[in-house]
């Protein structure tokens, strides 16, 4: 019996031991900043400092391949000077998305000149040059995010161009790391880097299953989160707080839409959660006619389940005391979906 207690004992100091080295103490407030365009709108500057964001994952551009260019960066986002000056002390991490597609026609030697290239690339936007050719800094960096959806077969030639981008850059290199490579990392690789961001969205193809929410399913969450785990990198957290909209028209899918539920109102109806009837011919931005019985499907996210979300990471995923939670991603929406409130809960509720 005497063994019994102290066996108990032991393992609640040890439990709570644990349980307490596993607790935020400190977190940093991120974005993800995704737009094609060189300017924060009005309500993003707000809300940035209002909620006191200090970090900004900021995409430069991303990189295709083709035959006649090869490897070649496009939707390029470019800064200027004035984008920064309203917002209070940013850190600007420079992120850079790489098609997964291009390792199958790259060698090590490509690999290498694909680096200089982003390092290259990377250098360039940070400043700004003028007519007299003087620069000018916009930002400073002291890490670059590379977001690759990597599969088994192209880990090798991966690891091997982030191992680049570290040696040439002499900055921090973290990357983006889907769910998959999380569970499995016996399969699919440790990413040799100084950390990852876990990316707790998009876990369903858009157009594979007509009735789960493909940005967060939290079944489809908890299938990956189904036991705590620890990772050999320093692991930081990414949200979804956007959303998209599917459009059919006789039941064929027509396009991707920059418009929420709120938005149609006027001219549909709710048939089912998620799904929605057009009920009148509407012309919407001077861009998309609808017709009566097309089909729209609108995947939003709403902050009772960014909180079930936060819950199941929690429980789940061994964080370090100091981690970054970032938001993806930041724009006009965002602060029109959610409260400051409702925001600030997001980052605050992984330190309680």
């Amino acid at each position: 019996m005497k063994n019994s207690i102290l066996l108990l004992f032991i393992s609640i100091v040890f439990w709570s031991c644990s349980n307490k080295e596993n607790k935020i103490e400190n977190v940093e407030r991120a974005f993800y900043y995704w737009k094609s365009s060189s300017y924060f709108d009005d309500e993003s500057v707000k809300g940035i400092n209002k909620l006191k964001v200090k970090k900004i994952y900021y995409k430069l551009f991303e990189v295709d391949y083709n035959e006649a260019m090869g490897n070649f960066p496009y939707q390029k986002n470019s800064p200027n000077e004035y984008m920064f000056r309203n917002l209070d002390s940013l850190n600007i991490v420079p992120t850079v998305f790489i098609r997964n597609e291009i390792f199958q026609y790259n060698d090590e030697r490509s690999l290498d000149k694909l680096a200089d290239n982003i390092v290259f690339l990377i250098d360039k936007y940070h400043k700004e040059s003028y007519y007299n050719s003087q620069e000018k800094v916009i930002f400073e960096y002291d890490e670059i995010q590379i977001d690759c959806d990597w599969t088994k077969s192209t880990k090798d030639k991966y690891f091997y161009l982030l191992k680049k981008i570290k040696e040439l850059s002499k900055k921090q290199i973290s990357c983006t790391l889907r769910l998959y490579p999380y569970k499995y990392p016996d399969i699919m690789g440790v990413p040799p880097v100084d950390k990852a961001m876990l990316m707790c969205y998009n876990l369903i193809k858009p157009l594979e299953n007509k009735t789960k929410n493909s940005i967060l399913d939290l079944d489809e969450l908890k299938s990956y989160l189904n036991k705590r785990r620890s990772y050999p990198l320093h692991l930081d957290v990414a949200l979804p707080v956007f959303y998209w909209t599917q459009w059919y028209q006789n039941d064929r899918f027509s396009g991707l839409l920059n418009i929420n539920s709120a938005d149609m109102k006027t001219f549909t109806k709710e048939v089912k959660p998620m799904w929605y009837e057009v009920t009148k011919d509407t012309t919407y931005n001077d861009k998309n006619y609808f017709r009566i019985g097309d089909q729209i499907k609108c995947e939003e996210v709403d902050s009772k389940k960014i909180m079930e979300a936060i819950s199941i990471i929690k429980n789940n995923v061994e964080l370090d005391k100091n981690t970054t939670i970032s938001l993806f991603d930041l724009g006009e929406s965002t602060f029109k979906k959610y409260s400051n409130a409702e925001i600030s809960s997001f980052y605050s509720s992984f330190s309680k």
